[in-house]
C-alpha cells in the first residue's frame, strides 16, 4: 500500500487543504514553537522506531519535520513510516501535496503550528519528528517567512553566478542588507539570493523584518532532542539503508512518478536519492554506481545534519551505542528530558561523557 492511499489512516488531518497552502504569498511571522517536543537526528539513525516508542509514553501525536515526505507517492526513498505505523500513532505533514509541486519553508511552518494546536486541542503533546534542519530551526526560533519565490528573478541571480561568481552576489547584499551580508558565509548561495530576493519584493531588509524572539520570555523549556550514533556505525546504517531502498523498488518508484507526473519539482529533486536514479534514467551512470552515489551523498548529508544539530544550543544529544533498542532510547529521552527541566541541571545536558571529548561548536550560527 502506498502512503497515499486514501483508505489510510496516516493521511494528514491537518494537511488536508495545505496543498494550496504551498502557493501562498503572505508575508507572516511566526513565533517559536517551544511548548512540544522535538525528535531529530541525521538520516538513518532510527527516528521512526524512537519516536513511535516516545509517543506511546508521553501520549503525543506526530508532526512530521521531513522536507521530502510531504510528498505523495516518494515513500521508499524517504523510508516514511507506514500503515500499520500511523494507525498505531497519528502522524500530520505525510503525503500533502504532489511530487511535480514546489513546498516552502513558509508552507510547513504555517502547517506546523496549525497541526500543533489542533493536536493540543484534543489534550494530546505535539511530537516533532524529522532530520530537516531547517524545519527545525524555524520551529525553534520563530521565522518571518517572507514572500513566495520570484523564480525570474532567481534565473537572473543564477546567470550573475555564472557570468561574475557568488562572491559578487555577495557584495551586493552587503550594499542593500549588510546586516544579513554579515551573517552569510559568501559562499552561501541559496541564502545570499533569498536576501536579495526579499529586499527587491518586499523593499525593506531582510534582516529587519526577521523578528528576534525573547526566549527568555517563554514559560516553556524546549525539549529537543537527536540522537547521534559512532560515525562508522551511522555510515553503515546509511550503506544498509541505501541498499534496502534499491531492494524494495526505488527505481521503480521513481518511474512511476515520472509517468504520472511527468517532472519532479525544485523541491522534489532535491531529496536523496531521487536525483540519482533520474540521472540513471539519464544514462550518466550505471545502477551500481547509482547506488554509491546516492551512500555517498548520503553521508554527506548526515554530516551536514550533525553540524547543524551542534549548532543549536537547545539541541540535547543522545549517544546511541549499537545494542540500544527504541524501548531503551526512549527512555533515555525522558530521563534526561528531566534533567532539562531543572534549572541547576539544563546547562549540563550536553556535556560529554567520560569515554567522549567535546565537539567545537561552530563560530556563526546558521541563518533562515
Amino acid at each position: 500500500m502506498t502512503s497515499h492511499d486514501p483508505a489510510s489512516a496516516s493521511t494528514s488531518r491537518s494537511g488536508e487543504a495545505s496543498a494550496s497552502a504551498s502557493g501562498a504569498t503572505c508575508d507572516r511571522t511566526f513565533p517559536p514553537l517551544r511548548d512540544v517536543w522535538y525528535l531529530s537526528g541525521p538520516t538513518a539513525s532510527g527516528k521512526t522506531a524512537v519516536a513511535i516508542e516516545l509517543a506511546q509514553r508521553i501520549g503525543a501525536e506526530i508532526i512530521s519535520m521531513d522536507s521530502m515526505a510531504v510528498y505523495r507517492g516518494m515513500d521508499v526513498g524517504t523510508a516514511k513510516p507506514g500503515p500499520a505505523l500511523r494507525e498505531q500513532i497519528p502522524h500530520h505533514l505525510l503525503d500533502i501535496v504532489d511530487p511535480n509541486c514546489d513546498f516552502s519553508l513558509a508552507s510547513f511552518v504555517q502547517l506546523a503550528h496549525a497541526a500543533a494546536a489542533e493536536i493540543r486541542g484534543r489534550g494530546r503533546q505535539v511530537l516533532l519528528v524529522g532530520g530537516t534542519p531547517l524545519y527545525l530551526k524555524a520551529l525553534l526560533c520563530g521565522v518571518f517567512t517572507g514572500p513566495a519565490a520570484n523564480w525570474e528573478f532567481r534565473l537572473q541571480l543564477e546567470r550573475d553566478i555564472e557570468n561574475f561568481g557568488v562572491q559578487a552576489l555577495h557584495e551586493r547584499l552587503q550594499l542593500v542588507d549588510p546586516l544579513a551580508a554579515a551573517k552569510l558565509h559568501p559562499h552561501d548561495k541559496r541564502r545570499i539570493v533569498r536576501a536579495l530576493e526579499v529586499r527587491r519584493q518586499v523593499g525593506t531588509p531582510l534582516s529587519h523584518l526577521q523578528t528576534q524572539f525573547d526566549e527568555s520570555q517563554s514559560r516553556h523549556r524546549p525539549k529537543v532532542f537527536a540522537l547521534q550514533w559512532p560515525r562508522a556505525v551511522l555510515h553503515q546504517r546509511i550503506d544498509d539503508r541505501v541498499e534496502a531502498m534499491f531492494q524494495n523498488g526505488m527505481v521503480n518508484e521513481v518511474r512511476g512518478l515520472l509517468e504520472k507526473h511527468d517532472v519532479l519539482s525544485r523541491t522534489a529533486v532535491q531529496a536523496v536519492g531521487y536525483r540519482e536514479v533520474l540521472e540513471f534514467f539519464r544514462g550518466e551512470r550505471d545502477l551500481a554506481a547509482t547506488k554509491e552515489k546516492v551512500k555517498a551523498r548520503s553521508r554527506q548529508f548526515a554530516r551536514r545534519q550533525e553540524t547543524w544539530f551542534r549548532s543549536l544550543d537547545e539541541c540535547c544529544r543522545i549517544d546511541i551505542t549499537q545494542a540500544m533498542q527504541p524501548a531503551e532510547i526512549s527512555q533515555r529521552i525522558l530521563d534526561q528530558s528531566d534533567m532539562t527541566m531543572r534549572p541547576d541541571l539544563s546547562t549540563e545536558r550536553n556535556l560529554p561523557t567520560k569515554d567522549e571529548h567535546p565537539v567545537p561548536k561552530p563560530t556563526n550560527r546558521p541563518t533562515h
